[in-house]
């Protein structure tokens, strides 16, 4: 089975599940462009099943959802934008903070106001 995601100015609208040889004779006359994407694909990075890297071919990025945006001239997708103050990354195509998340065993949350982690417990 093959992913596909509508893109309508630039952002998906839908996502659906459908077998190669049905999309190629797929009619869909309504606005839009019908693009591959990989369910597989998370921060440029193909991954397993068990969700570990593998060596596969990356497509797009990452997996399309609805809302996330479409980069034509990159072909990618790239999910809504977080907080204010987050940046694109060109490598991995999703939004990093400016200050990285501690990596201690303890849960955080984004406070966009101070622009620091704070811990939840």
């Amino acid at each position: 089975m093959s992913h596909f995601a509508k893109v309508l100015n630039g952002t998906v609208v839908q996502v659906i599940v459908a077998e190669q040889d049905f999309f190629d004779n797929f009619i869909d006359t309504s606005p839009g462009q019908w693009i591959k994407t990989s369910y597989n694909t998370h921060g440029n990075i193909h991954r397993g099943q068990d969700g570990n890297p593998d060596g596969g071919i990356a497509l797009r990025g990452n997996f399309a959802g609805i809302g996330y945006l479409y980069d034509f001239v990159n072909d990618v997708f790239i999910p809504p934008k977080p907080f204010a103050s987050w940046t694109l990354s060109s490598n991995t195509w999703l939004w990093e903070p400016p200050v990285l998340m501690p990596q201690d065993g303890n849960e955080y949350r984004w406070n966009e106001s101070n622009l620091t982690w704070d811990q939840i417990y």
